[in-house]
């Protein structure tokens, strides 16, 4: 919206006394860019002259078809966008304080206008109109980022775990700053016969849709865990899933996957295209052999997942990562910190510090997520 009557600007001025309306004219005739001047008699006349083209309004409040307020609201409603002065007489300048009330950015009372006090009034009222929309617009956006933020934590995952025999532990954090949610996805889910099946994910890419998707995904692989699927038809399933909602065909996912047997001793896993994990048992630090098992989902129409059996013992930790830790430079290192680094970082720490590591590795681009699961073989 233009601020100042030094710049060319189009006024709408509603008034049915001519002798007034001829005043409104020549005082902004002095103006140093006298504005164009649509002159309309009646609120009939107003309302197919509010376009988007008008930046300001001076109306009258006793018109032949409206009087009051009635008028002014009616400006307001058509025009939301304009800077909206009202007129009044002696008589009724409290009515013009009711009209900045109502919505109006200023009143001006005929008898006492001239042509500076005219301009000046126009260019307040613009400038408050000006920073009304701009209040509104951040009102709105601040608004609409609550909103998002409430829908994004409802869709981060809640583990259905039960007992204490298991401890989990997760990190999320999204590569686009704003949001709680990226493309990556984990979740946790006991099932009713006492298995722990753990999946991470990675959707390619970054951005609102990955980010759906990656809801999708893991939404997808809860609901057909609880439904008693496993292994490989359950990969198959989400391989389709992820054709069917990806918004180009060369988006691809990486995911690893692992059912905890119900005594705790034994895990089988499965590594579609994802960096391996990396387990502790019983103070021996290493990663899960065998991994990948088979290329990311959506790549290969024909492709198969092979398991990966692993022995856990009695004192054992696992932890599942994205790729955002390992190809991150971390301490100092010229490269990405790698799957052999994130190895020796563990070792050094002795333990499996989710905190720490994330501090090692600092800040990244891209999205990082973690997930790490304790046991106690029975």
């Amino acid at each position: 919206m233009t601020a100042s009557l030094s710049e060319t600007l189009t006024l709408l001025l509603v008034e049915d006394d001519d002798g007034d309306a001829f005043l409104v004219e020549e005082l902004l005739k002095e103006a140093e860019a006298p504005p164009r001047i649509i002159w309309v008699r009646s609120l009939r006349e107003t309302r197919p002259q509010l376009t988007s083209a008008v930046q300001c309004v001076l109306v009258d409040l006793t018109l032949p078809d409206a009087s009051g307020l009635e008028a002014l609201r009616e400006v307001l409603r058509l025009a939301p966008h304009a800077a909206v002065l009202v007129l009044t007489g002696l008589r009724d300048a409290h009515v013009g304080v009711a009209a900045v009330q109502a919505g109006a950015q200023d009143y001006l009372v005929k008898q006492d206008v001239d042509a500076r006090l005219l301009a000046r009034a126009i260019r307040y009222a613009m400038e408050r109109k000006r920073a009304d929309l701009a209040q509104l617009r951040l009102v709105q956006a601040e608004l609409i980022a609550k909103e998002n933020a409430r829908l994004e934590r409802g869709l981060l995952p809640v583990a259905l775990l039960r007992g204490d025999r298991v401890e989990q532990s997760t990190r999320y954090l999204p590569g686009n700053q704003g949001t709680l949610l990226g493309g990556d996805f984990l979740d946790t889910v006991q099932t009713p016969d006492g298995a722990i099946n753990i999946v991470i994910g990675d959707v390619c890419g970054h951005g609102p849709d990955e980010a759906a998707l990656g809801v999708a995904m893991r939404i997808a692989w809860r609901t057909l865990v609880l439904a008693g699927q496993n292994g490989e038809r359950l990969l198959r399933t989400l391989d389709a899933l992820l054709r069917a909602e990806r918004k180009a065909p060369e988006i691809f996912t990486t995911l690893c996957m692992a059912t905890i047997t119900p005594d705790l001793r034994q895990a089988r896993m499965r590594v579609a295209g994802h960096p391996p994990p990396v387990l502790v048992r019983d103070g021996v630090v290493d990663v899960v052999d065998g991994a990948p098992s088979g290329p990311p989902l959506g790549i290969f129409s024909d492709a198969a997942w092979k398991a990966i059996d692993v022995p856990l013992g009695e004192d054992w930790a696992i932890m599942l990562y994205t790729d955002g830790l390992i190809e991150a430079a971390a301490g100092g290192r010229d490269g990405p910190l790698g799957v052999e680094g994130l190895v020796e970082l563990v070792r050094e720490h002795g333990s499996i510090d989710l905190d720490r590591l994330i501090d090692h590795v600092g800040t990244t681009d891209d999205d990082l997520a973690m997930l790490l699961v304790r046991g106690r073989g029975a």
